[in-house]
């Protein structure tokens, strides 16, 4: 399994099969641990017990522990997470929970993953969980969709709205759900959400690399850049894959046979020479933040669990593999977000973009060209080097000191997807000022992608407004980048 795999299997369209023989033997296995040491008398965390910091007190009705469960924890706010995200949670927590480690019962297990099939999408609000005893807000939230409580996201005509949550249930036909305590612990109790958001921003971030990679090539090939500093030998004689694979990248874009302009230096600044070093590293950093993730994806994070007939106490729910990877995926994006803007600022200097007006304008003077666009793309990656501070940094401890010490693994996800849709803009400014250079230079090709950048983004006759040029560009490199690269 990869990380994009994971992510097809949790689509729109996918389907979670049903639970397999198999399945139902390990989760019969699991609950029956749970039901011995009920029986003699064991006191179990949620169970018998209270929840957190309550675990001293003892609690006297399961059937209610359930429900207080979710409802407590009904405290998340802001806005909700994107669709496809809301949908890989609960796809993830429903793996999880017929690993045969939590007690779940196979039948309100079906229940769930049957609504899940039908396309029911509870919509989860961002904020307000530390990642500790897992995400316990976003995954209560979700929990309470099922309940009828909240909203859901409803897709219509390939659109995604949102609706109350009762609503979309009752457009299934669906009873609202009620949590059984042993089931709405292994749900809540869990890695889902900011592993989710994770997730995904790792495959953005690396379709990032790629579209960086691409526009890397179109400069070197505008401005007839030293090809010598892609050649196989480099990256052979260091040993770092991701540098050797981004070189290749870059030769597969470049014309064959192509040759140094002898009016370039023999050595191009950093932000074109050393492209290589620099996004092979950040792809071999964003690679292993997949590994990590990929094993958290298949693995079981919830609290209590059983294993070999014992019902086992631990904090498997700490988003801390989560929150390193996430931060680690935040720091290697801006270097890639920085060499982009580092490369529009060469093109757009006399100095470096082989003597043309400055800001590519073919009116210096009456008109300032790429000026805006490249004030933009600076406060966008100044903005990122914000929202990449490590929210592994940011602990607080909380929860009457059970939680002392807490990932913010979601805090992370969030300020890293927000750092992607700005890191992405940086991508959209420099492919149109790839256009604009190619302008300049006077070539036309009807190569793809660039045949539909220069339609984007047309010679600057005289100077527009260019922020939806920006938007434009930054779709079609996207799209590119997933098209044109092999791994």
């Amino acid at each position: 399994m990869t990380l994009a795999s994971l992510i097809r299997q949790a689509g729109w369209d996918a389907a979670l099969p049903a639970c397999g023989q198999d399945d139902v033997d390990r989760m019969a296995e699991s609950a029956a641990t749970v039901a011995k040491a009920l029986a003699a008398g064991t006191p179990i965390y949620g169970l018998t017990q209270g929840f957190g910091p309550l675990v001293e007190f003892a609690a006297e009705s399961e059937a209610e522990q359930g429900a207080s469960l979710i409802a407590h924890l009904g405290s998340g706010q802001g806005r909700p997470l994107d669709p496809d995200v809301c949908r890989l949670i609960v796809w993830l927590r429903l793996v999880s929970m017929r690993k045969g480690f939590s007690a779940v019962s196979p039948e309100f297990w079906h229940v769930l993953a049957e609504l899940w099939n039908r396309g029911f999408t509870p919509a989860i609000p961002r904020d307000g969980t530390v990642s500790a005893s897992g995400d316990l807000q976003p995954l209560a939230h979700a929990a309470l969709a099922y309940t009828g409580h909240g909203d859901a996201w409803v897709r219509v005509e390939d659109e995604w709205t949102l609706r109350p949550a009762a609503e979309a249930l009752a457009a299934l036909s669906a009873t609202p759900v009620e949590w059984p305590v042993r089931e709405a612990l292994a749900f809540v109790n869990g890695t889902g959400a900011s592993l989710a958001a994770t997730i995904v921003n790792q495959q953005s971030a690396t379709r990032l690399v790629r579209a960086v990679t691409l526009l890397t090539a179109r400069v070197a090939d505008l401005l007839g850049a030293n090809p010598e500093h892609y050649r196989p030998g480099i990256a052979i004689a260091r040993g770092q894959p991701g540098q050797s694979t981004v070189a290749r990248w870059v030769r597969e874009q470049l014309p064959p046979g192509m040759s140094r302009n002898p009016a370039r230096p023999l050595q191009e600044p950093y932000s074109l020479r050393c492209a290589p070093q620099v996004l092979g590293a950040v792809l071999d950093q964003l690679d292993s933040a997949g590994n990590v993730l990929l094993d958290e994806a298949t693995g079981c994070t919830d609290n209590p669990l059983t294993h070999e007939g014992e019902v086992l106490h631990g904090g498997n729910f700490h988003a801390m593999p989560v929150g390193l990877a996430s931060d680690q995926i935040g720091l290697a994006l801006h270097q890639a977000a920085y060499l982009a803007d580092r490369q529009l600022a060469l093109i757009c200097d006399p100095a470096t973009n082989g003597g043309l007006p400055p800001m590519l304008t073919p009116r210096p003077g009456r008109g300032c060209g790429l000026a805006g666009v490249q004030i933009s793309a600076t406060s966008f990656v100044s903005r990122i080097r914000q929202l990449v501070y490590p929210a592994s940094l940011t602990s607080l401890p909380t929860n009457g000191w059970n939680q002392d010490h807490v990932p913010m693994a979601l805090n992370g996800a969030n300020s890293v997807a927000d750092a992607l849709d700005l890191a992405w803009l940086v991508v959209g400014s420099l492919a149109v000022g790839a256009a604009q250079l190619a302008a300049m230079a006077g070539e036309r090709t009807r190569a793809r992608p660039w045949a539909a950048l220069a339609e984007i983004s047309p010679p600057l006759a005289a100077d527009r407004p260019m922020a939806g040029e920006v938007r434009a560009a930054r779709d079609l490199l996207a799209d590119a980048a997933g098209q044109l690269f092999r791994p």
